[in-house]
C-alpha cells in the first residue's frame, strides 16, 4: 500500500539545498510520517520522522547532524524535508511513508514492499 507521493528531488552541487515534499493521502493525515532513503546498492534507512501533531521529530543520529529539517503542514497533508549542506553521500532515492507512530516508521525501513516511486536526489562533487 502506497499512501504518499514524493516530489522535489533533483541534481545539486555539494553544499546545495533541496526541499522534498511528501503529499499524504487524506486517510493517513493523522499518522506519523517519515522520510527514508536508499542509495544504489545499499539498504533503505530512515532519514527523519515526525509525529501526527508535529510536536515530535526524529532524525537519523549518524548522518543528519543538523543539516535536515522535517516539518508538516496539516492543512494540505504535506510533510517537507528541508536538506541543506548536501553531500555526495546523500545521493539516493528518497521515499516517504506513514504509520501510526514514529517507532513504527523506524521498523518500516526494513520492508521491501509498499514503497512509492520516490524522488531522486543527486549531489555532485
Amino acid at each position: 500500500q502506497v499512501e504518499a507521493v514524493e516530489s522535489g528531488g533533483g541534481l545539486v552541487q555539494t553544499g546545495g539545498s533541496l526541499r522534498l515534499s511528501c503529499t499524504v493521502e487524506r486517510t493517513f493525515s493523522n499518522y506519523a510520517v517519515a522520510w527514508f532513503r536508499q542509495a544504489q546498492g545499499k539498504g533503505r534507512e530512515i532519514v527523519a520522522g515526525i509525529n501526527f501533531s508535529g510536536t515530535y521529530t526524529y532524525y537519523h543520529p549518524d548522518f543528519v547532524k543538523g543539516r535536515f529539517t522535517i516539518s508538516r503542514e496539516k492543512e494540505n497533508n504535506t510533510v517537507y524535508l528541508e536538506m541543506n549542506n548536501l553531500k555526495p553521500e546523500d545521493t539516493a532515492v528518497y521515499n516517504c511513508a506513514a504509520e501510526r507512530s514514529v517507532a513504527a516508521l523506524i521498523q518500516r525501513q526494513d520492508r521491501v514492499d509498499g514503497w512509492g516511486k520516490g524522488t531522486l536526489v543527486t549531489v555532485s562533487s
